[in-house]
């Protein structure tokens, strides 16, 4: 397959295909028993391939998948794409209508629920940075040193899956848009999770990779607060991870921030991670540093840039609980985006109705989800 980045042209090979009979008798005919979960695209299944190694197998319905030159195409494109902080995909089935993607299984399920769901796991403070840089340099790679350059669109933590070694890899980038190096990506088909979209991307559709770097931001917040972003269940000033966080940083409290179940911290990087995140959240894109300058910054090979002005979307922007944003009149009052609110795997999603691209739900690559 022949594919051009702009620049030159270069070859992607056709993905390992398995046969369909091979897995279904990797999950016992897609037994309920081995089902992790089920997405707004089809349910997943762990599966045991041939040679003893144990996958996830995302069963795409048939509704929802591309044509088929499409989604080789794609495929191909996800399989070149391999980084240590990047969930593997090991190829694809295709037969009849059926489509299918065969990824790495991981054992340790996703970061959410390590940090917020039922904590099965503990996370000290040391693996929870090197989470944090691990997830850093997956995004560097997708935005900067892979041979196509990916914008993700969708990073969360259930977006992040964490192995037998807590290595975190990201997942989900089915989802991603292949980014061209000379032009300014306008999307109406703004495909996200409410809590780490841009407002760029959330408002007006404005699609780079520093949407990518405001999702990246959000989770730096959670991996050290260990509570996700929105928790309504909280005293007034934290149910919102990103106001509490910055008005914690105009009282020189940052640090309060931090976990109370941690024992101990590392204060002076627990201090680095939140400056990064609250700069990695800014409004402008342009004042979000790119996902390279985050390593260095995380790792202290330069020192972070200081934040001197409180986004705009929590100082402009008021809101009301008492009024759903779902009513009737609320759905219909911006006819300039074509989107609408839908539910995947427990996350609340912004899709365009006619988008259906190739989506595996991280929250759907591990056991028990």
């Amino acid at each position: 397959m022949v594919f051009y980045d702009g620049c030159s042209i270069f070859v992607l090979f056709i993905p390992y295909t398995f046969s369909y009979a091979e897995l279904k008798a990797g999950t016992d005919d897609f037994s309920p028993i081995n089902k992790l979960g089920e997405g707004g695209f089809g349910p997943v299944y762990k599966g045991m391939l041939s040679d003893a190694r144990a996958v996830a197998v995302k069963q795409l319905s048939v509704a929802s998948h591309q044509g088929k030159s499409q989604f080789v195409a794609e495929i191909a494109t996800i399989s070149a794409v391999q980084h240590r902080n990047l969930v593997k995909l090991y190829g694809c089935c295709i037969e009849g209508d059926k489509r299918l993607l065969v990824y790495e299984y991981l054992e340790n399920n996703s970061l959410d629920q390590a940090l917020f769901g039922n904590k099965t796991l503990f996370l000290d403070w040391s693996t929870r940075f090197e989470i944090c840089l691990g997830v850093a340099r997956g995004l560097t790679y997708l935005h900067e040193e892979s041979r196509v350059r990916i914008v993700h669109r969708d990073v969360k933590a259930s977006n992040i899956l964490l192995d037998s070694d807590l290595v975190p890899k990201i997942s989900d980038f089915g989802l991603a848009k292949l980014y061209d190096d000379k032009k300014t990506h306008i999307s109406t088909r703004v495909a996200g999770t409410i809590g780490y979209l841009a407002p760029e991307y959330a408002m007006r559709g404005h699609l780079t990779e520093k949407a990518d770097v405001f999702g990246f931001g959000v989770v730096a917040l959670e991996i050290v607060s260990g509570r996700s972003n929105s928790d309504s269940s909280l005293e007034d000033d934290k149910v919102y991870l990103l106001e509490w966080a910055w008005q914690l940083h105009e009282d020189n409290r940052g640090l309060e921030l931090v976990d109370p179940s941690l024992s101990t911290c590392n204060e002076s990087e627990a201090k680095r991670v939140i400056d990064v995140a609250l700069l990695c959240t800014q409004t402008s894109p342009n004042l979000r540093p790119p996902m390279s300058r985050v390593v260095a910054m995380l790792s202290g090979d330069i020192e972070v840039t200081p934040v001197t002005t409180k986004p705009g979307y929590l100082t402009d922007w008021k809101f009301s609980d008492s009024t759903t944003f779902l009513s009737a009149d609320a759905s219909t009052s911006n006819t300039d985006q074509s989107t609408q609110f839908s539910s995947s795997a427990g996350t609340t999603q912004l899709s365009d109705p006619n988008y259906t691209p190739v989506n595996v739900s991280a929250s759907m690559l591990g056991e028990g989800r």
